[in-house]
């Protein structure tokens, strides 16, 4: 055999496990700082968190499914209604946020070693369902939410109760909400009737985005900022993904 010769294309292999699931998955999240535990928000009104150790280990040592624990360590039934908005921490480990369709914001507070957490119900209460969730990636105690009143707004929590600041952000329901890693200021988000918008947090009370787009007549489905470049930003519809560069 020649070593020189060009690698034969072949079609990849793909290994997967697969974890029923009571009820349908709205979303899921998995925590950056022990990317093992993953959470879900159920349509039943539930969120999960599973602990994937050792099915990740099992695509290594080849262990096989059979012993594998696929039930969730922790359960939280708090939520009167089911939900989609729900975010880790990316500063303080475990803290994590569930919101749900009623309006009602669930903060989760670990736990030894991520055993458990404790969960303040109903922390803050919106008025119109929240639809996304995102902490700050620099402050421990803020946090941003999503509305289906088109309002984004800013919260701290160590004032339960109330917002911090709250924009008018879009005229329909703001589906999603994507805070930059790089550039604190910036935040991103996506609407209902096809717009989205970067907003420079340092002006969010004046109401007027930085930036603004409008990439279809279809609901913003995903924002998402690029993890290294500050300026990249991928937004999707129904039917597409774009790309920008800001």
């Amino acid at each position: 055999e020649n070593d020189d010769a060009a690698p034969v294309d072949t079609d990849p292999i793909l290994e997967h496990l697969d974890i029923k699931h009571f009820g349908c998955v709205n979303r899921l999240r998995s925590c950056p700082q022990k990317p093992s535990i993953v959470a879900t928000f159920s349509e039943t009104s539930h969120a999960h968190v599973y602990d994937l150790t050792a099915h990740l280990a099992s695509f290594d040592n080849r262990t096989g499914t059979a012993n594998l624990n696929n039930r969730p360590f922790f359960t939280h039934s708090g939520h009167k209604t089911e939900g989609y908005a729900m975010d880790w921490s990316r500063v303080e480990a475990g803290n994590f946020l569930t919101g749900d369709c009623s309006g009602a914001i669930d903060l989760w507070k670990p736990r030894d070693n991520m055993s458990g957490w404790d969960v303040v119900k109903g922390a803050w209460r919106v008025g119109e369902s929240v639809e996304d969730i995102q902490w700050s990636p620099t402050e421990k105690t803020v946090f941003a939410a999503g509305d289906c009143g088109g309002r984004v707004q800013i919260y701290d929590v160590r004032q339960q109760g109330r917002s911090m600041i709250s924009c008018k952000a879009h005229t329909t329901d703001v589906n999603v909400i994507s805070w930059n890693g790089i550039v604190s200021n910036l935040l991103a988000s996506g609407a209902d009737d096809g717009v989205f918008s970067v907003w420079d947090l340092r002006k969010f009370k004046e109401g007027v985005p930085l930036a603004k787009f409008t990439t279809a007549n279809k609901p913003i489905t995903s924002v998402e900022w690029h993890p290294t470049d500050e300026s990249m930003v991928v937004v999707s519809d129904e039917d597409a993904v774009f790309i920008y560069d800001l």
